[in-house]
C-alpha cells in the first residue's frame, strides 16, 4: 500500500478581485510560430472547475528527434509582466540546449492574467491549469507529429507563482515529474487558521523520490528581513523541512545577489536538471522514471556554503540540503558564494554562415553550461563587429537574447544576422562568426 503523509497546501499569491475579461494587449504580440515551434491557445472557460483565464502554450521540438523522452516546462510567475514574459520561454537558446541534449521538448505557458487578477486562478493546478496543461500536451503532440508528448515525463521549472504551480504538480503527479526547480516560491504546507477552507493534499511516498531544488534570492528573507518578498524564506523552509525529514531528495540554493528576480539561477538550474535527467529519464519510451541514485549524494547544512559527500556528513542527514552529485555540489558551492559557476568547455561554433542580400546570417546553438553572451564577427580574420555591440543585463550575466525578470528572452527576439558593408566582400567564405559564452570562452 502506498504510504502518504498529510500537508496543508495553500497557494501563496497576491489576491485581488477582478472580473474575468477577454485579453488583447499585451498578450496579442507574440513571437512567430512555425516548425519547430508550435502553439495552442485556449479561451477562458466559464465552466465551474475549469481554467477561467485564457492561456497560450508554445513548444519547441529539437531537430531530428524521432521520439521525445520528456518535456521541460518553463513556468512564469504572477502578474501581467511575468505572464507576458512566458511568451518567449520556448525560444530560449540556453534552455533549448538542455532540452536537445536529452531529446526533450521545451514548453512555455503564458497565462493571460489581467494585472489585478488573483493568480491563484492558474497557479493552483486544481483550479483548471493542470487539466489545461495536459490537454495542451495532447494537442501540441498532434500538431508536431509527436503524440508521445502527452505521455512523456515532465521536468518542471517555476518562478514565484509558477514555483507554487510546479510544487503542487509534483505532489499531484509524482510519477510524471523527473525533477522540479522552484524559484522564489513554494506551496504553503503549514496549517493556516486564517484559511480554514484550505484543501488538504496527501503527499504520496512517490513524491519523496522526485529531486526538488528550492531556489531564492538572499533578499527574500534570508539576509534581508524587511520588504515585499521577505516572506519567501519562511515559506521555503516550511516546504523543505517536512519533505526532507521524510527523506525527500530536496535541496536549497540561495542566490547571494538577488531578490525576487531570477538573476543567474540558470547557471545552476540547467546543470542540475542535466544531472537529474541523465539519471531519471527512462531508457525506452513508456517505461517508468528511474530512481535517483542515493550513493552519489552530497549534503550541506542549511544556511551554510560548504557541501561534503553524504558519508562524510556529520550532522542530521534528514535536515540537510540534498545535492545529487559531486559535480552539482561543486557548482552549488560556487553559486551560493557569488553565482559564478565555472565553465571550462568552449561553446559550439556557429554553422551555415551565409550572405543573403547583403546580410550575413548564421545558425548557432547555445553552450549548455554558460549560454551565449555574444557573437564576434570577423572578415578575412579581422574583427569588424560584435552582436550585440554592448550586451547588458540588469538581472544577471549579459546574454545575446537578453533576459527578462522571469528568466526568458526579450521581445523582439534577437536575430543571428549582421548587415555587411556592401563595398566589401559579400563572399561568405571571407567571414567568420565566433560564439562567446557568458564565461568568456570562445568557440573554435
Amino acid at each position: 500500500m502506498t504510504k502518504t503523509f498529510v500537508l496543508t497546501v495553500i497557494v501563496l499569491a497576491l489576491s485581488y478581485a477582478a472580473p474575468v475579461v477577454a485579453q488583447s494587449p499585451p498578450y496579442d504580440v507574440v513571437p512567430e510560430v512555425k516548425p519547430p515551434y508550435y502553439r495552442v491557445r485556449y479561451e477562458a472557460s466559464t465552466v465551474e472547475g475549469k481554467l477561467d483565464i485564457a492561456v497560450k502554450y508554445t513548444v519547441w521540438i529539437p531537430e531530428n528527434v524521432k521520439t521525445l523522452r520528456g518535456v521541460i516546462v518553463h513556468q512564469h510567475g504572477c502578474g501581467e509582466g511575468s505572464c507576458k514574459s512566458g511568451q518567449t520561454g520556448a525560444y530560449d537558446l540556453h534552455w533549448q540546449a538542455l532540452a536537445a541534449k536529452h531529446n526533450c521538448a521545451l514548453l512555455s505557458p503564458s497565462y493571460e492574467q489581467p494585472q489585478d487578477a488573483d493568480c491563484q486562478r492558474w497557479c493552483d493546478p486544481r483550479k483548471g491549469s493542470d487539466a489545461a496543461f495536459q490537454q495542451s500536451l495532447v494537442d501540441l503532440g498532434k500538431m508536431s507529429g509527436h503524440p508521445e508528448l502527452s505521455t512523456v515525463p515532465w521536468a518542471l521549472w517555476g518562478h514565484s507563482g509558477g514555483a507554487t504551480w510546479a510544487g503542487i504538480m509534483t505532489i499531484l503527479h509524482p510519477n510524471r515529474v523527473a525533477a522540479a526547480w522552484l524559484r522564489s516560491g513554494a506551496p504553503l504546507v503549514e496549517p493556516r487558521p486564517d484559511r480554514p477552507s484550505a484543501k488538504i493534499v496527501e503527499i504520496p511516498e512517490e513524491s519523496l523520490e522526485v529531486p526538488i531544488m528550492m531556489n531564492l534570492g538572499t533578499k527574500e528573507g534570508v539576509t534581508v528581513k524587511e520588504g515585499r518578498f521577505t516572506g519567501v524564506w519562511p515559506i521555503v523552509l516550511q516546504f523543505f523541512r517536512p519533505l526532507r525529514e521524510n527523506g525527500c531528495l530536496i535541496g536549497i540554493s540561495v542566490d547571494p545577489l538577488t531578490s525576487h528576480e531570477c538573476g543567474n539561477q540558470r547557471y545552476l538550474a540547467i546543470p542540475w536538471f542535466d544531472e537529474c535527467l541523465q539519471r531519471r529519464l527512462p531508457n525506452a519510451s513508456g517505461e517508468p522514471l528511474r530512481p535517483m541514485p542515493k550513493q552519489t549524494a552530497w549534503l550541506a547544512e542549511v544556511e551554510q556554503n560548504d557541501a561534503v559527500p553524504m558519508e562524510k556528513f556529520t550532522g542530521d542527514k534528514l535536515k540537510a540540503i540534498w545535492l545529487p552529485s559531486e559535480r552539482i555540489a561543486k557548482a552549488w558551492m560556487q553559486y551560493v558564494k557569488n553565482t559564478q559557476v565555472a565553465d571550462t568547455t568552449p561553446p559550439p561554433a556557429p554553422t551555415n554562415i551565409r550572405v543573403e542580400s547583403g546580410v550575413l546570417k548564421w545558425d548557432a546553438k547555445a553552450d549548455l553550461e554558460s549560454g551565449i553572451h555574444r557573437f564576434i564577427i570577423l572578415r578575412q580574420g579581422q574583427q569588424i563587429a560584435t552582436l550585440p555591440s554592448d550586451p547588458k543585463n540588469r538581472f544577471g550575466r549579459p546574454l545575446f537574447q537578453g533576459l527578462q525578470y522571469s528568466d526568458t528572452p526579450l521581445q523582439p527576439l534577437a536575430k543571428m544576422q549582421y548587415s555587411v558593408d556592401l563595398s566589401k566582400s559579400l563572399d561568405a567564405k571571407d567571414y567568420q562568426v565566433v560564439t562567446e559564452n557568458t564565461a568568456g570562452l570562445k568557440s573554435n
